[in-house]
């Protein structure tokens, strides 16, 4: 397909496509002369990652592409690439290493980890993005007094489980390694607020039933 058809099959303007590939986000398309170039499903696919990352993830376009390179790093394993590309999304404020709290965070952490039996996170710890910002949410917890001990903890990590298992079926619809990884990244960004919105929506609903 030509840019003008990419475009609108996109929905994204031709200025803002030029610039994707300007700035390396979408790779260029087949020259077939000096001034035009055909397109495929790949770059629509690709815009839609682009879309999702900027416009609703609101990442930066230096983040953007370096989650873009992982995707696309045919070197690694899916495992790894999915991990990569999920890492270099932004994940919020790091755990204040000064703080006591932060020490009493990673204890809890670790021992929630340990009582999931979540060898894989057990095995990554500080290096995870994911991790540092549990520690740092239970680290908020504490320095307020919130309630945040592993027994508090352990139904929201089990129900994330339950949604690991849901967003990992979802991915493994595609069918090729790259449309994974794009997916799982994609998927990750785009349903967060659905998440946020549908826990909200649930607890207006059991409110109702408890108090209402």
């Amino acid at each position: 397909m030509r840019l003008a058809e990419l475009s609108e099959r996109s929905g994204v303007p031709i200025p803002t496509i030029k610039y994707y590939l300007r700035e390396r986000l979408l790779p260029p398309g087949h020259r077939i002369s000096a001034t035009q170039a055909e397109y495929g499903e790949g770059h629509l696919r690709r815009l839609r990652l682009v879309r999702a990352l900027i416009q609703v993830g609101r990442m930066p376009v230096a983040t953007a592409r370096e989650v873009l390179a992982a995707v696309t790093d045919d070197s690694l394993d899916p495992h790894v690439r999915l991990g990569a590309a999920v890492w270099a999304i932004p994940h919020g404020p790091e755990p204040d290493g000064d703080d006591p709290a932060t020490d009493t965070a990673r204890r809890t952490a670790d021992a929630l980890l340990e009582q999931l039996g979540w060898r894989f996170a057990q095995g990554t710890g500080e290096q995870s993005p994911a991790y540092r910002m549990v520690v740092s949410g239970i680290a908020t917890m504490v320095r307020l007094g919130y309630p945040c001990d592993v027994g508090q903890l352990l139904p929201y990590a089990r129900s994330a489980a339950e949604l690991a298992v849901a967003d990992l079926d979802l991915v493994e619809r595609y069918e090729r390694g790259e449309e994974q990884v794009e997916a799982a990244v994609a998927l990750t960004v785009l349903y967060e607020p659905v998440l946020l919105g549908l826990r909200r929506l649930a607890q207006a609903e059991e409110s109702n039933r408890r108090f209402g």
